[in-house]
């Protein structure tokens, strides 16, 4: 019995971040496990970037094991919270870009590239959704995207997001009925 729990010990997500920074190569187990998951994450959340934005996590979270906090058997909610900061910081730098274009030209018709991916991206996500969660705030909306596309606990959002669980319960209420009560706005109803 005691081996097969240190077996588990051993092949849990902390077990190959302890081995990684005596053999970096180990790391590779974990980038195994779960760039699926931080793939589509970021892929959702900012379209064709998406992947440099999962490689950029998976190259964070690399330089900063040995710091990742190994009582937590489970680094999906850690890489998420890592990609979720990326994704906000990639965003805001593409919106400073995109309001410093339209201060050198500022004609409405005007189209540059990023208004161009904007609206690809939209696309991706569809219209009725793209307008419902543009009326949730950012904080709001990274804990209800967690739990939506990658079916995190209210637990694993409060450590992905280094946040109180009473806080993502909270930011939880208010983004559903937020994206409630737009979604009645926009005319969508259950079917």
């Amino acid at each position: 019995m005691s081996a097969d729990l240190d077996r588990v010990t051993i092949d849990s997500d902390a077990g190959v971040i302890e081995r990684s920074l005596r053999d970096p190569q180990a790391f590779g187990e974990l980038f195994d496990r779960h760039w699926g998951a931080v793939h589509r994450y970021c892929g959702s959340r900012a379209g064709s970037d998406g992947e440099g934005l999962a490689a950029e996590t998976f190259r964070l979270a690399f330089d900063r094991r040995a710091t990742y906090d190994t009582e937590r058997a489970d680094a999906l909610p850690w890489l998420l919270g890592l990609a979720t900061n990326l994704i906000r910081n990639h965003l805001r730098e593409r919106s400073r870009g995109t309001r410093a274009v339209g201060r050198l030209d500022p004609s409405p018709t005007a189209d540059h590239a990023d208004a161009a991916i904007d609206r690809a991206e939209a696309a991706l996500l569809g219209p009725v959704l793209t307008a419902a969660l543009e009326g949730i705030g950012c904080d709001d909306r990274d804990a209800l995207l967690l739990i939506a596309w990658n079916d995190l606990s209210y637990h694993e959002v409060a450590e992905a997001l280094d946040i109180p669980v009473g806080t993502v319960r909270s930011r939880i209420s208010r983004a559903r009925l937020r994206l409630r009560t737009r979604l009645s706005e926009l005319g969508y109803t259950r079917g």
